[in-house]
């Protein structure tokens, strides 16, 4: 069914207690394992339209931040959804303790009863109003985001269709930009801090309201970290400082070069080429054909995933005033339909779009021929190896994007996305620090953002600029706000997929092949259990980050 189609009516809560209700009940007056699958499937069907219309709710929302109906149920969304997560939970307890668990875990595995084991620990009925109150502070965030107004030539732009200027192969024109797009954070940064603090406290509590010390062990089963903890992240962290950052210093050090400039200052970041970074040739409806082409020329599956997509207008991708920052994959399970959230805006990024938001979506819509639903519930470190590959497995296609320039987009993503591990990595150290202490004052927080530059990003020059100076560049980045203790996923995947990159330029198909069987094995099996199966190395374990580092200065020779 197309996106535009797609009916939308506010969920009854009264009949999701009932229905929720009933279901548990009936779980405890089955008389087999047989039985109570049976019951488990129809959790399915109940959930699956729950999910389906929260989630059309939240595209449309973030579509235009300024639609008043749907502004609404996303304020109501803001309010039921932890109710909802907590009903679930209950069910699911009643699935864990069940005397024919054996038969269960046989049809739905066991990383599907580890998963709810952890989910256990994340909700409860005394921690709901916190967790509404959580809502409505990222909605406030995003909201504030979304509705900046940045006065540009003439026009009035938004955050992210700033994004071109500051890139701009003209110095003058990025540093300008640079500067009008610090003065909204600088205007907004008490704003910002308040946001944050109370982010940080609310969080802070539900976690000592269900029995931690802090947030960070409830944050992690939040995340479904069901096969590592933060000792192992700890360590991927220490391996990232000691054999990645000197690495990714040099590919600063090469940039800097290139660009012809005596030393690289902090608007210089975004800026791979002195004639400027290459753009896709095309408006976003040839981009979106030319993905289309691309895929259907990858593999037969690919193809047949991306014309459903394109078909059946899964793809939200033109930059507005009114609509969120950022860019998203999400899934509406009642039409087995990934949808893409981006905003184009003219950047190399429009074609990352098509390449990391569609490894996403491809995978979902592979695991959507799964009829065990929990077998899609993949951890995010997963999620993120699926779109980060295919990020390099696109490659071979640039040109369809970027003409004459595609050779400049493959080395200037390859130093992207090695330089990007340092700073995701600071991203989740900072995180870690600021929940360990949740009284730190928002000059302390910024203190330790700076501390953490020095260490990941030593390069850095902030000069001219007080409010990144004084280590505030932490408030643009979103998911410190919305996804807290996401980011280091995207670090631990960016491993997996400079392996494939490795991988693919000796043996293309034997490294597809590869990518393929993971996608289809979705938590099937645990993360660190999968990546044997597929033929990767485990990040977590020390020397892998070496191993890669000696691969790419050799592919750098």
């Amino acid at each position: 069914m197309k996106f535009s189609q797609m009916p939308y009516s506010r969920i009854d809560m009264d009949a999701v207690r009932r229905d929720m209700k009933d279901l548990t009940h009936r779980l405890d007056l089955a008389k087999s394992g047989e039985e109570q699958f049976q019951i488990h499937q129809e959790y399915y069907r109940i959930t699956d339209h729950i999910m389906t219309l929260m989630t059309l709710a939240e595209i449309r929302h973030d579509i235009d931040m300024t639609d008043e109906f749907y502004r609404q149920e996303q304020d109501y969304y803001d309010t039921v959804q932890p109710e909802i997560r907590n009903l679930n939970v209950e069910y699911q307890k009643k699935l864990y303790e069940s005397p024919y668990r054996p038969y269960l875990e046989e049809k739905i595995g066991k990383v599907a009863f580890k998963n709810m084991e952890l989910a256990m620990k994340s909700v409860d009925e005394k921690i709901l109003p916190l967790m509404q109150e959580e809502n409505k502070l990222q909605t406030q965030y995003n909201m504030l985001l979304a509705t900046a107004e940045i006065e540009w030539n003439g026009e009035t732009l938004n955050l992210s269709l700033m994004n071109p200027y500051l890139r701009n192969p003209d110095r003058k024109v990025r540093v300008e930009a640079w500067r009008k797009y610090s003065e909204f954070f600088t205007k907004n940064r008490e704003q910002l801090d308040d946001i944050y603090d109370a982010l940080v406290k609310n969080r802070t509590q539900q976690a000592v309201a269900m029995g931690g010390k802090d947030y960070l062990d409830l944050g992690y089963a939040r995340m479904q970290r069901n096969c590592y903890g933060r000792e192992d992240v700890r360590s991927f962290r220490e391996q990232v400082k000691r054999d990645f950052v000197p690495f990714a210093e040099k590919l600063h050090e090469r940039r800097r070069v290139r660009l012809g400039l005596d030393h690289l200052h902090f608007e210089d970041e975004g800026v791979y080429f002195a004639q400027g970074n290459p753009k896709p040739v095309g408006d976003p409806a040839q981009i979106l054909e030319a993905g289309r082409g691309m895929y259907n020329e990858l593999s037969p599956e690919t193809g047949k995933f991306m014309n459903f997509m394109c078909d059946n207008e899964l793809f939200d991708v033109i930059g507005r005033k009114t609509k969120k920052t950022g860019g998203y994959m999400t899934y509406l399970p009642d039409y087995k339909s990934p949808f893409i959230f981006a905003n184009f805006n003219g950047t190399s990024g429009d074609a990352d779009v098509i390449t990391h938001e569609c490894g996403h979506a491809f995978q979902g819509w592979i695991a959507s021929e799964d009829p065990i639903r929990e077998h899609s519930d993949i951890t995010m470190e997963t999620a993120e190896t699926h779109s980060m590959s295919m990020e390099f497995f696109t490659e071979p296609w640039m040109d369809r994007f970027f003409g004459d320039r595609a050779k400049d987009y493959a080395g200037m993503h390859f130093e992207d996305s090695c330089i990007f591990i340092p700073y995701g990595t600071m991203v989740d150290e900072f995180q870690d620090i600021i929940y360990s202490d949740p009284s730190l004052s928002p000059k302390a927080r910024n203190q330790v953002w700076r501390d953490l530059e020095r260490q990941y990003k030593p390069h850095l020059d902030y000069s001219g600029n007080d409010y990144y100076e004084d280590g505030c560049f932490w408030q643009r980045q979103h998911h410190i706000y919305d996804c807290p203790l996401y980011y280091i996923d995207y670090c631990i995947a960016q491993t997996n997929a400079l392996q494939y990159k490795a991988w693919m330029d000796r043996d293309y198909r034997q490294a597809w092949d590869s990518y393929l069987k993971l996608c289809r094995l979705s938590a099937s099996d645990f993360f660190t259990n999968l990546l044997p199966q597929v033929g990767l190395n485990n990040p977590f374990e020390d020397g892998c980050l070496a191993e890669v580092v000696r691969g790419l200065e050799a592919k750098m020779e």
